[in-house]
């Protein structure tokens, strides 16, 4: 780990205050990192210190000797929440590949650590201080009580599922008693060969955990009406997810955004990437909303303001129709934030936030909108239109 520059008297405070993370074991070329850095492990390395007491996304892959090609393995993470001066103990476990947190548990053993802490300083590379700023931004919403939440069962966020089997099937007559097709014959066609492969679920306690956005987007007996409206203004299915997800705080939503973000762009979790889109675009077409949750929508902008800043602006186009997802996104959002009753600092906060989009990005979001095109809604069943 590189030394970094940084004001003496921070040095000092974060060298006095700062957790510290003591990781024994971890094998030489394993690229590890904590928040939005990442190195690749020495020999002499130890841990982490200094670390700013708060939450922190621990992540880490394991790779291959360079001798046998070098190949770095999928990510692994974790979300901590860190007190000052706190020493958290983990032990590499070269079977599981993963770090094993076990040892934080034995008093004894992080106190006998904590008093040769002097020793192993000279092992253990400083906090990377320099992107604390740009963490903060990414998480000021995002509590531990969330994080844990939304982690897996496991505690761990991977980067590539865990699979298994739905049927364990090790025989033919397993195969057979399913009515499944037999192994034995070669394939004809494509058709077959993916019939022939195992129906695969992921393992229990790894998934993640995201809220569910209903797929119903109107009430229970709405007219065709009321359904067309609905699909047109999401603010039923947003406030039906805040009611069951966070009724008593309804902005930790945010949390669960920036959770998203970070276990894509620095856990490499695209099930993140897509949980975040479907939830942004949740929030940006809910007319109705954007009028009763002033504080929740100023929140979504300065939340959008620094992710954007992370991630290329041609990655949301869409490879084989061209169309941006985040500018068709936003373009909603835009215009439902200038309609009737909504707040004025709000209103005004959106036109600021669109006016910079367009100057750093170069999107249009004033290109025509198809207001004269039909909106094609499925009807539930046994409704008929008025």
């Amino acid at each position: 780990m590189a030394s970094v520059d940084m004001d003496p008297d921070v040095a000092r405070r974060l060298f006095e205050e700062g957790a510290t993370l003591v990781l024994l074991g971890v094998p030489q070329g394993t690229e590890l990192g904590i928040d939005y850095k990442s190195w690749k492990v020495g020999p002499r390395f130890r841990g982490v210190k200094m670390i700013p007491p708060g939450l922190h996304f621990l992540h880490y892959s394991s790779s291959n000797p360079a001798h046998i090609g070098g190949e770095t393995g999928p990510k692994t993470g974790l979300f901590l929440t860190l007190k000052s001066r706190e020493i958290l103990l983990a032990n590499w476990d070269p079977k599981e590949e993963d770090l094993d947190f076990s040892p934080s548990e034995n008093e004894e053993e992080v106190s006998r650590v904590r008093a040769n802490l002097q020793d192993l300083d000279p092992f253990l590379g400083p906090y990377p201080y320099e992107v604390m700023r740009k963490w903060v931004s990414l998480t000021d919403r995002l509590t531990q009580d969330v994080a844990t939440q939304l982690q897996p069962l496991s505690g761990r966020v991977c980067a590539f599922c865990d699979v298994i089997p739905e049927l364990q099937l090790k025989h033919t007559k397993d195969r057979e008693e399913q009515n499944l097709p037999k192994n034995d014959v070669a394939c004809q066609s494509m058709k077959e060969g993916l019939e022939k492969l195992p129906q695969m679920k992921q393992r229990e306690g790894t998934e993640l955990r995201f809220s569910s956005i209903p797929s119903q987007t109107y009430p229970p007996g709405a007219t065709p009406a009321q359904i067309t409206q609905c699909s047109l203004d999401l603010s039923y299915a947003l406030v039906n997810l805040l009611e069951k997800h966070y009724k008593l705080k309804p902005l930790d939503v945010l949390g669960e955004l920036q959770f998203a973000f970070v276990c894509f762009v620095i856990g490499n979790v695209y099930d993140g990437f897509e949980h975040w889109k479907r939830l942004l675009a949740l929030l940006c077409r809910s007319e109705d909303a954007m009028r009763s949750h002033k504080e929740l929508y100023l929140g979504l902008i300065a939340v959008l303001y620094h992710q954007l800043g992370e991630i290329p602006p041609d990655f949301f186009v869409d490879i084989v129709s061209q169309d941006n997802f985040l500018t068709s996104t936003l373009q909603d959002f835009f215009q439902f934030a200038i309609g009737p009753g909504v707040d004025s600092t709000l209103r005004k906060r959106a036109e600021k936030f669109k006016v910079h989009l367009t100057k750093k990005f170069r999107w249009d979001f004033d290109a025509d909108l198809d207001d004269c095109a039909p909106v094609v809604v499925d009807l539930p069943e046994g409704v008929t239109p008025e």
